[in-house]
Order: structure tokens, then C-alpha cells, then sequence
């Protein structure tokens, strides 16, 4: 039968000699014979003539040899072992068979090794491997990644002739090229001419396949091609979720569920964790999700990672604090004898996310033209929501047994006091770890509750300080101390003596007040300024109304000035700008002179002025 196939070495019948399965493999099934070939232990039983004819190595080696009757030779180090050399024969015998994308790579550094070139033969198998891969694979990303994967057994070699390199461009520019037709066909069906960046890359999958090494190549040649950085992104996180770092797509960086590959050396899964961070987008407009940081710094704890790969995930997590869950916070520790949950690792998330904070605050000042401490700014926004997730880690860890006092106060230390508006969550938190922590001397409870602001907790709370028996004693004097100012404070309010406090609360704020008290007390003031500010302005329309109105009466009747000014000064009555109508007691008719109408008709002109 004829091959059809463009890249077989010759299309002629396959009558010509094939391989027989015996241990001494013979091209001829009728011919003996007159050499014998060993690869790595396995003997081929050939001829000489069509081998020398094509093959500068072999034709050497029998030229060189001092037996002019040499019958053995052995091939060390070959590349694709025996089963590659076989196909090397078959060529040179003119034997048919197929080049494909598994065993391109192969036979390419076998002809090297073997110096197929067209030196010794017109379209040598050197020739006929480079045909392949320029007209077949570099053309599709598939075929370009399937033969990158089996250079990794042909190394120094396929790097020196070239292949590594051309199949890395290769897969990047098909990346790239499928990147900008899969976004054309994807046009919004309005016609705005924008590409839809939401689309999955089919070859993301087809990656993880590669060695870290090679993958890392490939990454750093899309980026150089322009692929999108969130198309790497997915890869990125695709290839850390296979089986190469020993967890499947369920686990989803559970840490529950999260075992390392007993397959695969810690060494090597080490390097595989730093090269993904290292390769991990710089842009912060690339959305990268919490979870997945998270997942990779548990990961990084577990395989021991160098410092600057730990530091880097933990520099990106803080600038994402605000959006995580209190399960990334809940981090095992992997030292022995030490807590249940990683106290340090989150301790460190928290210092650089308020230097984020600190970096972010300039802005925040120039644009509303104040420093408040964070308050009213963007960055105050996050300070809040990390300050409600921080009391929910603290109370979740706080029954650990193991967990000492020092690291337990350094997280509540660390973030400021507008981080919370109530301390019940706080008061929460310290009072499971006096629960769980028994042992705790009375010095140290005080020092402990010292971090609680009895004015920030709530009714309930305030009701259930007093009657806990596990804190001290001041504790509960200073809660009830709190509480008759309160209620003081509502009776005062509640009664006519109220006034002043009011006129403090929405006008200058007081020094003795909280900064975040501060904060609203200015906002309310500011509401009070818009409503006057809409006030006058009503009153404002009414005066223009009323001009409209007297000119209109000026222009009806101009002879008749007594009535004009009667008008006037009952509009002006009606409008009562300066206050309501003007209170005095009745005239009497005749004992009044000329000389007080006129005084009279001059004051009613000095008011229309």
C-alpha cells in the first residue's frame, strides 16, 4: 500500500525491507546482515552502504575504525533511544513512514546526533524534519505545544538545533492570533466596534501540559506578543491548579484539601510555586482572584518558598484585603508546636495593607481637602471593612489554646481606632479568649480590656459587660460609669436644657469627641448649611415674584401713587423678611401733623430702597 502522507520518506510500495521483533532486529527479512548497530543495549542488525550513505556519523566511525571488516557499532546517548533510531533506519533504507508532532522533535535530534544532512543526501532527514515543523507545527498552537512537551526529554539537544525556540514563538503567536479573532467574533451584538474580553481561551488547558521551565518561556513570549494579561492570568491559575503542584480544580485551595504531589519532589514543586508568582501580572488593573493568592501563600508555607516569592504574595493580598473572606484569613500553621492557625502570616497582611492605606491618604486629602485620620476618605471605606473582618478572625481564633497573648494583642494593636465604629465585635473576641485562657493573671486581663472603648459598645453589650465575671472589675465600673453619662446625656436631651448640647453636636466639634463623632458631627452640619441655603432661596423667589408684581402695578396705574405705596407696604408685610408684620398700637386719626405723614411716607420709601 502507497502513503499518502507528504512528509513519509519515500512513496514507494512497502515491499521494500521492514524490522523483524527478534533481538536482533533485521532490516532485511531475507539478506543478512553486515553490521550490527547497539542503542542503549538493544542491537539492530543492518547494512552498511544505505546507512553511510546518509549518515555523516556512522559513515565516519567505519571510515576511522582500524578493522577494515567492522560488524558492531554502538550509538551512545542518542536521542529518542531505539525506538527513534529505528525510524532513522527505516529512512535510510527509504522505508515509508509517517512524521507526526510526537515524534518530529525525535527524529530531528537523532539526525543531528546522527548528521542526516544534505551534505551526504539531497533532502536528508535533518531537511525533512525542518519541513514538518515549518509547514505543520509553528502553523497551529496544538501541534506547537504537543512537541514543546517532548523536548523535555531531548535536552541540551532540541535546544541547540532550535526547537524550544520555535515552538515557543510559535504557541505565543497563535495566542495572540486567537486572542484577536476570538474577540472579533465576539462583538457586541450593538454594533460599538468593542471586542468582548470575557471570552475563555480554548488553549489555556493545552498549557499545563509543559514543564515550569518551558511554561515559563511560553508565558514571557505572549506578553512580549501583546496576549491580554487576564487571558495569562487564567492560565497561570489553571496550571497551578493540575495535578503538577498536587491539587485537582475541586479543592479550589481548600485548605482542608490541599495535599502535595507525593510524586514529585518538594525541590520542584518549590520552584514551580516561585516561578508562578514571579510570573503573576504587574498591572493592578488585572483583577487576580483572593482566593487563588491565598491558595498559592498556603502552598508557598507548605513547600518553604524563598522570602521575596512570600513577601510578593503577601504585598498583593493586602492590596485586596478589603474584598476577602474570614476563610482566606483562617491560614493553617505549619510549625510544629505553635498555633492552630497562621497568627504571624495575617499579622504581616495587616502592616501592608495600612502602608497601602498611608501611600493611598495624600490623594484622598488633596481631593476633599482635609486630613481627618482617614476619615471621609476612599481608603477609610477599607479600613472599615478590614476592621469588621479582623474582630471576626480574632474571635475565631481566640479559643486556640496555643495561641499566646502577645500575638493575640499584636492583631488588635495593629489596625487604628476608627477601624471600628462599635467594639462589640472586639468584646466578643476578648472575652472567648479569657474564656478559653483561664491561666490569664489579673494584670493581664486589665492590660487585655484596656483595648476595649466602653463608649463604643452598645446597649446589649454594655448589659452583658456588667454581668461577666471574667473581667475585671474595673472593666465593669467603667461600663456603668459610661452608662449614666448616657443616660444622663438622653434626660438632658429630652427636657428644654438639651439645647446647648444639640447646638455642639451640629456645630464646632468638641475636642472631647471621638474622630469619628467629629466626622458626623460636620456632616450634619453641612446638611443644616444646604437647608438654609434652600430656604433663602425660596425667599428669594418671592421677593422676585412680588418685584414683578409692583411693576406690573406701576404701569397700570401711574397716577395713582397713594394706592402704589399702600401696595407695597402690604407686600412687604406679607413677605416678612425681617420678620413678621410690624406690631403697634392704633393711631388716632386727629391728633397727628403734617410733619409725621411725611416722616411716615419717607420710611416707607427709605424700605422699598
Amino acid at each position: 500500500m502507497v502513503s499518502q502522507n507528504p512528509f513519509s520518506s519515500f512513496n514507494r510500495p512497502s515491499t521494500t525491507p521492514k524490522f523483524c521483533n527478534t533481538f536482533n532486529n533485521r532490516i532485511f527479512s531475507d539478506v543478512a546482515g553486515d553490521i550490527t548497530i547497539v542503542v542503549d543495549g538493544e542491537s539492530f542488525l543492518l547494512h552498511k552502504f544505505p546507512l553511510v550513505s546518509r549518515s555523516g556519523k556512522i559513515r565516519k566511525k567505519v571510515a576511522d575504525s582500524r578493522d577494515s571488516s567492522l560488524t558492531k557499532l554502538e550509538l551512545l546517548n542518542l536521542p529518542g533511544g531505539p525506538q527513534t533510531f529505528e525510524l532513522a533506519a527505516k529512512f535510510c533504507y527509504g522505508t515509508n513512514f509517517e512524521i507526526t508532532p510526537e515524534n518530529v522533535a525525535n527524529l530531528r535530534c537523532a539526525a543531528e546526533y546522527l548528521e542526516m544532512s544534505d551534505d551526504y543526501w539531497e533532502e536528508n532527514l535533518i531537511s525533512r524534519a525542518e519541513i514538518y515543523l515549518k509547514e505543520i507545527v509553528v502553523q497551529s498552537l496544538e501541534k506547537s505545544v504537543e512537541v514543546l512537551s517532548t523536548c523535555e526529554a531531548l535536552l541540551p539537544t532540541a535546544e541547540e538545533v532550535g526547537i524550544v525556540t520555535k515552538c515557543v514563538d510559535a504557541i505565543a503567536i497563535n495566542a495572540s492570533k486567537e486572542q484577536l479573532v476570538s474577540g472579533l467574533s465576539h462583538l457586541n451584538s450593538a454594533g460599538s466596534g468593542k471586542l468582548n474580553m470575557d471570552c475563555t481561551e480554548w488553549w489555556v488547558e493545552d498549557l499545563s501540559v509543559l514543564r515550569i521551565d518551558f511554561y515559563q518561556r511560553v508565558i514571557a513570549a505572549m506578553r512580549r506578543t501583546g496576549v491580554r494579561a487576564d487571558s495569562i492570568t487564567a492560565c497561570l491559575m489553571h496550571y497551578a491548579q493540575t495535578s503538577q503542584v498536587g491539587i485537582g480544580k475541586r479543592e479550589i485551595w481548600d485548605p482542608s484539601r490541599i495535599k502535595l504531589d507525593s510524586t514529585m519532589a518538594e525541590d520542584e514543586q518549590r520552584v514551580i510555586v516561585e516561578t508562578l508568582v514571579s510570573l503573576l501580572p504587574t498591572d493592578k488593573s488585572t483583577s487576580i482572584p483572593t482566593s487563588f493568592l491565598f491558595g498559592m501563600l498556603r502552598l508557598a508555607n507548605l513547600v518553604g518558598v524563598n522570602s521575596a516569592c512570600r513577601l510578593e504574595l503577601e504585598r498583593r493580598i493586602a492590596y485586596l484585603l478589603e474584598m476577602v473572606s474570614l476563610d482566606d484569613l483562617l491560614i493553617p500553621s505549619t510549625q510544629t508546636g505553635d498555633c492552630i492557625f497562621d497568627v504571624d502570616t495575617v499579622h504581616r497582611l495587616l502592616v501592608n495593607f495600612l502602608q497601602r492605606i498611608e501611600e493611598e491618604e495624600p490623594e484622598d486629602s488633596l481631593q476633599y481637602g482635609y486630613e481627618s485620620e482617614g476619615l471621609g476618605s476612599t481608603s477609610h471605606a477599607s479600613v472599615l471593612k478590614v476592621g469588621g473582618l479582623i474582630e471576626a478572625y480574632l474571635a475565631e481564633i481566640a479559643p486556640d489554646p496555643c495561641l499566646n497573648l502577645k500575638k493575640f494583642t499584636n492583631i488588635i494593636e495593629i489596625l487604628p481606632d476608627y477601624a471600628r465604629v462599635i467594639d462589640d465585635g472586639l468584646y466578643r473576641a476578648i472575652d472567648i479568649y479569657l474564656k478559653a485562657h483561664p491561666a490569664l493573671t489579673e494584670n493581664e486581663s486589665k492590660k487585655l480590656c484596656k483595648y476595649i472603648d466602653c463608649q463604643k459598645l452598645s446597649q446589649e453589650a454594655s448589659n452583658h459587660v456588667a454581668q461577666n465575671d471574667r473581667l475585671p472589675v474595673q472593666m465593669a465600673v467603667r461600663v456603668l460609669y459610661f452608662e449614666q453619662l448616657r443616660l444622663k446625656n438622653a434626660f438632658s436631651e429630652s427636657s428644654g436644657d438639651g439645647f446647648l448640647s444639640q447646638r455642639i453636636s451640629s456645630g464646632v466639634p468638641s475636642a472631647a469627641m471621638s474622630p469619628r463623632d467629629n466626622y458626623a458631627s460636620l456632616r450634619r452640619e453641612n446638611r443644616e448649611l444646604k437647608l438654609e441655603v434652600s430656604r433663602m432661596r425660596v425667599r428669594l423667589s418671592e421677593l422676585e415674584k412680588e418685584q414683578g408684581f409692583m411693576k406690573q402695578g406701576m404701569m397700570e396705574k401711574p397716577g395713582h401713587g397713594k394706592t402704589f405705596l399702600t401696595s407695597i407696604s402690604k407686600g412687604i408685610g406679607r413677605i416678612g423678611i425681617f420678620g413678621g408684620p410690624t406690631e403697634g398700637k392704633p393711631q388716632k386719626a386727629g391728633r397727628k401733623s403734617q410733619g409725621s405723614e411725611v416722616k411716615k411716607g419717607r420710611r416707607r420709601r427709605h424700605l422699598l430702597s
